[in-house]
C-alpha cells in the first residue's frame, strides 16, 4: 500500500520533466489573423520596429550615481520641507 503515493509522485515528476522543455521554446512571434497592428506614436514617422520597442528608454533605466560618501555631511536646507498647515 505505501507504494501508491510514491508511484503518483514519480509519475507527476516524470510528467513535469516531459513538459518542462516546452516552457522555454523560442520561436518567432506572429500576429493572429484579423489582428490590427499597433498604432504608431503621435509625431512619429512610422511604426516602431520590435527592436526599438524592446530597448528601454533613458527614463526607464537612469544612470546610477555610484559616488560613495567618505564622511557624513549635514543635509542642505530644503525649501519644500514645510510643516503641515
Amino acid at each position: 500500500m505505501p507504494r501508491k503515493p510514491f508511484m503518483l509522485l514519480a509519475g507527476a515528476g516524470a510528467m513535469a520533466l516531459v513538459m518542462l522543455p516546452g516552457c522555454g521554446s523560442r520561436q518567432k512571434l506572429t500576429a493572429v489573423e484579423g489582428m490590427q497592428p499597433v498604432p504608431s506614436a503621435y509625431g512619429s514617422v512610422g511604426p516602431a520596429a520590435p527592436d526599438q520597442l524592446m530597448e528601454p528608454s533613458t527614463q526607464a533605466r537612469p544612470e546610477r550615481n555610484v559616488e560613495l560618501r567618505r564622511k557624513s555631511e549635514s543635509r542642505a536646507d530644503d525649501p519644500f520641507d514645510l510643516p503641515p498647515e
